[in-house]
């Protein structure tokens, strides 16, 4: 591919910014739920078109590893293009993607976004709280994305961009499959490189990885507290997270309001700073959505922090008919499928498969993004400096948006398009 242009970039801007998308959803977004509750992704279609910006498209790929893949992809139909793959987290879906998929696409690439194993319209896998979790480990989820380029007829792509969950399954692609994966964006979730043995007096390795497991004594710290609190990414391996969040008191939609605003630059408690240390202390200076009372679920906890009815209408990046595709699909799916990603972090296969890699680092380009008023950048202490440092060897930058929390492509999709085309520039060149 060639350079891209100012006009391609400015025509890429542009496209997020088309007031006919938003008509268009107000139309159709009520067709999104049409699908009665435990429907599952193959007794599903693919979304109505009037939901989707012009130009996207939704449909079904099998990735040879076991799933039948909902993508939504644009920049498809103009021959041979350089890809791009979207990668979305939790609790969110491929469409946490719409308002940066057309940017892409008018600048020269091919864009898809895929709901990830055991999300949103994507079928197979384990996505029962009894279910196996080992097919949400890491590199499988790498070997979910490779499948899906291939079945798409690359050998390679242009970058893998990773947003919350998709963050390190965008990171460990890049770090396993280079060859795959010709360059990185980390979106909130800073990478800090893979664990390493630990090593005695004596100079000899370990068997104990110096990570963070479901023993870690911190855990049990916050417990102690007074008010005793508790860590989220432990409270998501629990049978009980599904069924608060499932069936909120508040129900789905309400509780997605509450949870995204309250992670987001419009909750303006969010002003986060980076921790001295991952101790308890520490870490109760987290806000209750990251360190949550001891004592309530998720549901409960962002309850408390609903927005008024005037802050609802005001929200012009997540306005009711957007919401509604969000809630339509996780009140049909439940929140499970999600939470398996963090319950196979407690398994043992975590840390021994990822010990394989101990010692690399990302080489490819790489580029962070996040929001300025997002914890999600500093709630793991040393890691936002670490990934600067030694984890990326060729790392372009590291962005933090203003007027953004934890949703930032969502919140600032104008700013972050123009970073991830600045980037792609860039990348393409080297």
């Amino acid at each position: 591919m060639t350079g891209l242009t100012r006009r391609d970039l400015m025509q890429g801007l542009a496209a997020i910014l088309a007031p006919s998308v938003l008509v268009a959803q107000a139309r159709a977004v009520a067709r999104v739920g049409q699908a009665s509750p435990g429907t599952t992704g193959a007794e599903i279609g693919p979304y109505d078109s009037a939901i989707l910006p012009p130009g996207v498209r939704s449909r079904f790929i099998n990735n040879g590893n076991g799933l039948r893949m909902h993508v939504l992809e644009a920049g498809f139909a103009t021959g041979e293009r350089p890809c791009v793959v979207l990668l979305h987290g939790f609790p969110e879906l491929a469409y946490s993607w719409r308002k940066v998929i057309p940017a892409l696409a008018s600048a020269g690439f091919h864009v898809v976004a895929p709901d990830l194993r055991g999300y949103g319209r994507t079928s197979g896998g384990g996505l029962k709280f009894e279910d196996d979790a080992s097919d949400f480990l890491f590199l499988n989820g790498v070997r979910d994305i490779v499948g899906l380029v291939f079945a798409l007829g690359y050998r390679s792509v242009a970058a893998v961009v990773g947003h919350d969950w998709g963050s390190p399954i965008a990171a460990w692609s890049s770090l396993v499959r280079p060859d795959v994966f010709r360059s990185v964006v980390l979106m909130s979730g800073p990478f800090a490189g893979p664990p390493v043995f630990q090593v005695d007096a004596d100079g000899r390795s370990t068997r104990a990885p110096s990570v963070i497991t479901a023993t870690d004594p911190v855990y049990d710290d916050l417990a102690r507290l007074t008010p005793p609190r508790k860590h989220y990414q432990r409270y998501y391996a629990t049978r009980e997270a599904n069924d608060n969040m499932w069936h909120a008191r508040q129900g789905v939609h309400s509780f997605l309001r509450a949870y995204y605003y309250m992670k987001s630059a419009d909750w303006k408690q969010n002003a986060p700073f980076a921790l001295k240390a991952w101790t308890a202390a520490e870490l109760a200076q987290l806000p209750k959505y990251y360190v949550m009372d001891l004592d309530k679920g998720m549901a409960e906890t962002v309850a408390s922090e609903m927005p008024s009815a005037a802050e609802i209408a005001a929200c012009k990046w997540l306005p009711e008919e957007d919401l509604r595709v969000y809630s339509a699909e996780y009140s049909r799916t439940g929140f499970q499928g999600g939470l398996q990603g963090y319950r196979a972090r407690w398994t043992r296969a975590y840390t021994t498969e990822l010990l394989t890699f101990a010692g690399r680092t990302i080489d490819v380009p790489s580029l962070f993004i996040g929001g300025r008023s997002d914890w999600g950048v500093h709630q793991r202490t040393g890691a936002f400096e670490t990934m600067q440092k030694t984890a990326c060897t060729r790392m372009l930058g590291a962005h933090l948006v203003d007027g953004a929390g934890h949703w930032v492509q969502q919140e600032q999709p104008t700013e972050v398009s123009r970073l991830l085309l600045q980037f792609l520039q860039q990348a393409v060149r080297r």
